[in-house]
């Protein structure tokens, strides 16, 4: 008896451990993120209500295809995840998990999502959906190492989720579709840099090239993150004049934005890691609360 609980305790333990394991590969979170931006760009579309069941089928879809590209990512990287500190337990770099199962379920996870955004939604969202995920696993992956172009390349699978939210909702590439790619674009290069800057050692060891200058953290870095801030105010108009979204959200993505410039303005002024991981930080609140309050605020 005692020996049958033991080997089901056993059990229950590798069970919970193997789901660790994909959480970690999918990289739960920052999926999650991607994906939240894709919902709200889908109910920010005209004439779309809460739909719960809609809505969670989206969500599934997004965060198998975002997963997708997330495993190919570690099984890619998993030599040089080994070598940086925040990196190195991820499940292929550590060896819990191998580079074929890691594939497997890329495969899988990508096929199908892809799948439901096409049965559920419609052919454009599903083909945008699988245009980013190889964009993501096989074009910036491994450009990450070569210059730092990458992070350009990468903007355009980061921001994609939003297109991909707006078509499924409209089943056209509309101008709304646009303006949240465009914001979403924007942002990821203060963000990024912020996190590239944090952590440029791990990176450099790692052989990553992922700042603006080969010198590292440096000047021109930080006017880089305060230029891309200041574009994205002019961005933050558009969802108000082409009528998405009320004058409440207007003010309030501003504040947001103004407040992006500021924090790049004293990453530009201090030049200190204290200073980018505020920019870092800020900018994870500046998405959440700017999508929130387009969603909240909208007009059609």
């Amino acid at each position: 008896m005692q020996e049958n609980k033991t080997i089901a305790n056993s059990t229950s333990f590798a069970l919970a451990s193997k789901v660790k394991d994909y959480f970690q590969l999918i990289k739960f979170t920052l999926s999650f993120m991607v994906v939240f931006s894709t919902v709200v760009s889908y109910l920010l579309a005209p004439n779309i209500r809460f739909d719960l069941i809609q809505v969670l089928l989206l969500f599934i879809a997004g965060m198998l295809i975002t997963g997708s590209a997330n495993s190919i990512n570690q099984a890619f990287e998993k030599d040089t995840d080994a070598v940086m500190k925040r990196t190195a337990k991820r499940p292929v770099a550590s060896g819990r998990m191998t580079v074929t199962e890691a594939y497997t379920f890329a495969f899988v996870s990508g096929l199908l999502g892809v799948s439901m955004m096409w049965y559920f939604f419609n052919f454009q969202s599903a083909m945008l959906g699988l245009f980013c995920l190889f964009l993501y696993g096989f074009i910036y992956t491994p450009l990450k190492k070569i210059n730092s172009i990458a992070v350009l390349v990468g903007a355009l699978p980061g921001a994609l989720p939003c297109l991909i939210g707006w078509v499924a909702a409209t089943d056209e590439f509309s101008a709304g579709g646009w303006i949240l790619f465009a914001i979403q674009f924007l942002w990821q290069f203060p963000h990024f840099w912020a996190i590239a800057w944090v952590a440029h050692q791990d990176y450099t060891k790692a052989g990553f090239k992922l700042l603006p200058s080969d010198k590292g953290p440096t000047k021109f870095t930080a006017l880089q993150s305060v230029m891309y801030s200041v574009m994205m105010i002019p961005i933050g108009i558009l969802p108000h004049y082409y009528d998405m979204s009320g004058l409440v959200s207007l003010w309030i993505v501003l504040a947001c934005n103004l407040c992006m410039v500021y924090l790049s303005i004293v990453l530009y002024i201090k030049m200190d890691v204290a200073s980018a991981r505020k920019v870092m930080f800020g900018s994870y609140f500046y998405l959440m609360i700017v999508f929130l309050s387009l969603y909240a605020d909208k007009l059609r």
